[in-house]
């Protein structure tokens, strides 16, 4: 799940300031907040919040104690999106989010795929394994670029997080 590790890892960057402390650029968010979360519980938390504001939590953590963190989020940034937070000092928790797209892909046994079209050339990568099948969810969002990569990561069930970059 490189997406929610990324995440977490950007909200321990450190101090460094992009353009300013030899730092190129640095990923950009939709939402980044800082709220009180008193009953969260752990250190860290990956989460995405559904279009019908349903949370779906990769971590055990109690229910209802995630409610401020995607309040404070969706102050910025309405669902579906993906999340990342990780506790402060005390019960502050910093968190980040970015709008993603949500699709259904049924029948999939692998947690990952990945579409790449370019000038016309389909690879299609389910889990560690080629496949020439269609997946329609996947082909219809390809189409609307001319080349393309697409990364689809499994939320729960047949429900898919996926990120499509324009080539």
């Amino acid at each position: 799940m490189a997406p929610f590790g990324d995440m977490l890892e950007a909200l321990g960057a450190g101090a460094a300031i992009p353009g300013v402390m030899g730092v190129g650029p640095g990923r950009t968010w939709d939402a980044v907040v800082a709220t009180h979360a008193p009953s969260l519980t752990g250190h860290s938390v990956t989460f995405v919040a559904l279009e019908d504001g349903t949370l779906v939590v990769n971590e055990d953590v109690p229910d209802g104690s995630l409610t401020p963190v995607a309040d404070q989020i969706e102050e910025m940034v309405s669902p579906p999106y993906r999340a990342a937070a990780a506790r402060g000092e005390a019960d502050v928790w910093t968190a980040v989010a970015e709008k993603v797209l949500i699709v259904e892909i049924a029948e999939l046994s692998a947690d990952e795929v990945e579409l790449t079209v370019v000038d016309g050339e389909r690879t299609l990568t389910i889990g560690d394994d080629q496949d020439e099948r269609a997946l329609p969810a996947l082909d219809a969002l390809a189409e609307e670029h001319g080349s393309v990569a697409i990364h689809a990561e499994r939320v729960d069930g047949d429900t898919f997080a996926v990120d499509v970059f324009p080539l």
